[in-house]
């Protein structure tokens, strides 16, 4: 009977608080719906609004870092009861969602922040150029919220041998005045994009678009400079080379379009003029080289241009005959006389056919014009 009459009592204490708390201007505690908090315990405080001095009183352990829980509003009532919070106005809430916050650290950051303490140190180069594995392969990492400082490298160790790092770093906390301390350990390998072949390859091959692929590959893989894809697209390998292999500049040429010993078309060009002859390449060379080659009329050795495969070209008049040697004489042209037009035709004639006599290389050299003969002083 006592019993029951003591429990009657707590009920309507219990529900006569908000009403007095209203009528003497103190705010009821009110339940909140959710709740954000940057430790590893939840408070009376966190929980509702108005806790006054149990606002400090620890009541649930926090949800891991970065995650949220939900509390039924049954389940906290009875944990606020239990901690001689009583009277909490609930509304329409259900359920609280608690949510820790935390600071996350991504891989990709982590990775950066290992590539700038090893950069130009240990014979490695650029950050950029440096690829980062870590031990236990870690993800993103989670760290207290309150961590907010930049990572800070304190003590950097690094075997070039295996490339293996071990680097502590340490992060300002705004709650404690000592840092936070993290450690990373993992492997760290300087790499450079350079073209891969993507099948078997013989030397006499020009590299098409899908023969090339590009790739990061470790620095050590590739001694000399790489070359990049759009720089061996078209090119000629010096050696036949094999699928996965990574291409150097001294590895790749332009396409032999001309080969030692090769019949080739021999072209001479003037303007408004285009001759060709058969011949024989003395040398090979890529489009744009200077080659020598034999007419095989004249069998005079000539020099000119590989412009195409199998094609030299031999500008203007240059490889015309010698000029004989110069005869000092004076001419004049009367005034009602113009110089005989130059017979073009005919030089190029000269160019491919060999003059039998030096009168007809003095003819092929020097146009003739009607001339008189000064008198001698």
């Amino acid at each position: 009977m006592i019993r029951a009459t003591l429990l009657t009592l707590s009920t309507l204490l219990v529900l006569a608080l908000p009403a007095q708390a209203a009528d003497d201007g103190i705010a009821a505690p009110t339940l909140r719906a959710e709740v954000t908090v940057t430790s590893d315990v939840v408070r009376v405080g966190d929980l509702i609004d108005n806790a006054g001095s149990a606002a400090q009183i620890p009541v649930y352990r926090s949800p891991d870092l970065g995650t949220t829980g939900a509390l039924p509003v049954a389940q906290v009532l009875n944990v606020l009861r239990a901690k001689q919070v009583i009277g909490v106005m609930t509304g329409d809430i259900r359920e609280v969602q608690v949510t820790r916050l935390a600071r996350t650290l991504p891989n990709k950051e982590l990775e950066t922040a290992v590539a700038s303490a090893l950069e130009r140190r240990f014979g490695l180069g650029e950050a950029a150029n440096i690829t980062v594995t870590f031990d236990r392969g870690i993800s993103d990492m989670r760290l207290e919220a309150s961590n907010t400082g930049a990572l800070q490298p304190v003590a950097t160790r690094y075997d070039a041998r295996g490339g293996r790092f071990d680097i502590t770093f340490e992060i300002n906390n705004d709650s404690t005045p000592a840092p936070t301390k993290l450690r990373l350990t993992g492997t760290a390998i300087e790499t450079v994009e350079v073209a891969v072949l993507t099948r078997d390859v013989e030397r006499t091959e020009t590299l098409k678009s899908s023969d090339v692929a590009l790739e990061r590959r470790p620095r050590a893989e590739v001694t000399g400079e790489p070359a990049l894809r759009d720089r061996a697209i078209g090119m000629q390998l010096r050696r036949a080379m094999r699928a996965g292999t990574p291409i150097r500049i001294a590895d790749i040429a332009k396409p032999e379009f001309v080969s030692r010993d090769q019949s080739v078309t021999v072209i001479y060009q003037v303007p408004g003029i285009y001759l060709t002859t058969r011949g024989k390449a003395i040398e090979g060379g890529a489009e744009g080289d200077t080659v020598s080659v034999l007419n095989l009329q004249t069998k005079r050795t000539l020099t000119g241009v590989v412009t195409g495969r199998g094609q030299v070209t031999v500008q203007g008049a240059s490889q015309s005959v010698p000029m004989a040697p110069a005869v000092e004489q004076t001419s004049s042209l009367k005034r009602d006389e113009a110089p005989a037009p130059v017979d073009t035709a005919a030089l190029l004639r000269n160019l491919v056919q060999a003059p039998t006599s030096p009168a007809q290389i003095a003819e092929a050299q020097i146009p003739q014009a009607r001339a008189s003969q000064a008198p001698a002083k």
